[in-house]
């Protein structure tokens, strides 16, 4: 079919777009394909389209600036990188900041998230980067510091911890020694430095015990400050009138004198004696068989209980034994006062002189012989009326005054239902049969004489045999008394 047989309207129709309802289509210029691919028609088509806005913002604003051109910050790709990563790492380190915050809270101990945080360098990578306003934080790490000749030095530098090193010891404890080690120039090495820390903290802790040792024990004639404000208190309130000094001193207490005052309303005597018993338990461990055992001091927890307390107890257990012993008449010293481990008792003895013991006291053959009938009643009154036995009868208890013996150190002494009662009472008579024996008194009994004496048993045997006998009447009663008699004698044949 040629052009000339096409209908008229089938021809308009393909030729010609479709009317629009929004207005005229724009006519298309049509182009070839090396027009499209040409740079020149690219620039052209985009300055003339450029010149037309230039022209349409002239007349909207025709003082408007023209827009900036492209910053050389933009320019370089690395730079741009450079910025982001360290605007990255800001970011990163202020969160694990806020974590670091919110994890730890108020604790003392505390877990930092130092070692992940980006360390951004100390310059920049260009000087016109460089932000001086006071908001940015720029990261500048404690290295050290420059000396004169310009070389960095650290904290790990030896000579610096030498000097320092020289500094610190002078901090050590006043006992240690050091002279001024800063005016001397020295530098000590860290091995050197921490051998004299390790002998100044050994050092110290020794003089630290030692000394505290000192001021809580009373050893000797020396008293610690508490037993020393008791001693204040007594003679503030008027009990005592002074103390003049120390009369003894034993393995368990010091004696000292002093004039009596005024107590309760009650004048004291004329001169009385102070025991204090000491805090320190080193020559006197075996208190726990003269409490344990005794119904008046019932006490189950006797190991567990401190030095203090455990004399405050035997302070108690010798003014019960004393008061019982006055109740009867007995010679011994009357109880005036109690403080703790502090007893007030009177004086046994004229114008500051103490009575003498009968260990150190020369006695004529009448007066040893008086002495010897006055202690076999004095056991004999214990036994009967106070219902006591010593524990520790001895010439060392015993005191010479105005021809008569008196009994003192009554600490120890037990009632007749302690279990070893019997067991004390004999060691009692073979202390006292021993001492008078020698002294050349005339008819001094047996020990098993004189235990039968004082008991009223009759029971028969001597030494290991007749302790065991009289030991069965308590079955709760230890033998290793009878063992180390035993072996005392066996030595003694030897």
């Amino acid at each position: 079919m040629s052009q000339e047989e096409i209908p008229k309207s089938q021809t308009s129709a393909w030729s010609a777009p479709p009317k629009s309802p929004w207005g005229q289509p724009t006519p298309v210029i049509p182009c070839s394909l090396s027009d499209v691919m040409s740079e020149q028609l690219a620039s052209k088509i985009q300055s003339d389209q450029e010149l037309k806005l230039a022209k349409k913002l002239e007349k909207v604003a025709p003082k408007e600036p023209q827009p900036a051109q492209a910053s050389p910050e933009t320019v370089d790709d690395l730079k741009i990188a450079q910025m982001l990563q360290l605007q990255f790492d800001k970011e990163q380190n202020e969160m694990l900041a806020r974590e670091a915050k919110k994890f730890n809270g108020e604790s003392k101990v505390s877990i930092s998230f130092d070692n992940y945080k980006a360390r951004q360098p100390v310059e920049p990578v260009d000087d016109e980067y460089i932000d001086d306003s006071p908001d940015e934080e720029v990261y500048e790490p404690k290295s050290g510091f420059i000396d004169d000749d310009g070389v960095v030095k650290s904290k790990h530098d030896a000579e610096l911890c030498g000097r320092k090193n020289a500094e610190k010891i002078m901090k050590f404890h006043p006992e240690f020694l050091s002279g001024d080690a800063e005016k001397m120039n020295l530098v000590l090495p860290n091995h050197i430095y921490n051998k004299l820390r390790h002998f100044s903290q050994t050092g110290s802790k020794q003089y630290n015990r030692v000394h505290e040792k000192a001021e809580k024990a009373t050893a000797d004639q020396v008293v610690d400050p508490r037993t020393r404000i008791l001693l204040f208190k007594l003679v503030n309130s008027g009990v005592l009138d002074s103390v003049t000094g120390s009369i003894s001193a034993g393995k368990e207490a010091a004696v000292f004198h002093a004039f009596g005052g005024v107590f309760e309303g009650k004048e004291m005597p004329k001169e009385c004696a102070i025991k204090i018993f000491k805090t320190s338990l080193n020559e006197f461990k075996n208190r726990q068989q003269y409490i344990v055992g005794d119904h008046r001091f019932l006490r189950d927890d006797f190991k567990k209980l401190n030095p203090r307390k455990i004399l405050r107890i035997w302070a108690e257990k010798e003014v019960a034994n004393l008061n019982r012993m006055r109740k009867f008449d007995m010679p011994c010293p009357t109880v005036v006062a109690i403080k703790k481990h502090l007893l007030v008792m009177s004086f046994i003895g004229n114008n500051t002189h103490p009575a003498p013991k009968l260990k150190d006291v020369k006695l004529s053959t009448v007066d040893i012989q008086d002495a010897y009938e006055q202690t076999l009643e004095i056991m004999k009154k214990l036994q009967k009326e106070c219902c006591l036995v010593h524990a520790d009868l001895s010439e060392f208890n015993l005191l010479w005054h105005d021809g008569k013996v008196w009994v003192i150190d009554v600490g120890q002494a037990v009632d007749l239902t302690h279990p070893r009662a019997n067991e004390f009472l004999y060691r009692d008579c073979s202390n006292i049969t021993k001492y008078f024996k020698k002294e050349g008194v005339v008819g001094v009994c047996s020990p098993e004489q004189l235990f039968n004496k004082i008991t009223g048993w009759e029971v028969k045997g001597t030494g290991v045999d007749f302790l065991s006998q009289v030991i069965s009447n308590f079955p709760q009663c230890s033998l290793h008394w009878i063992a180390g008699l035993y072996l005392s004698k066996t030595e003694a044949e030897m």
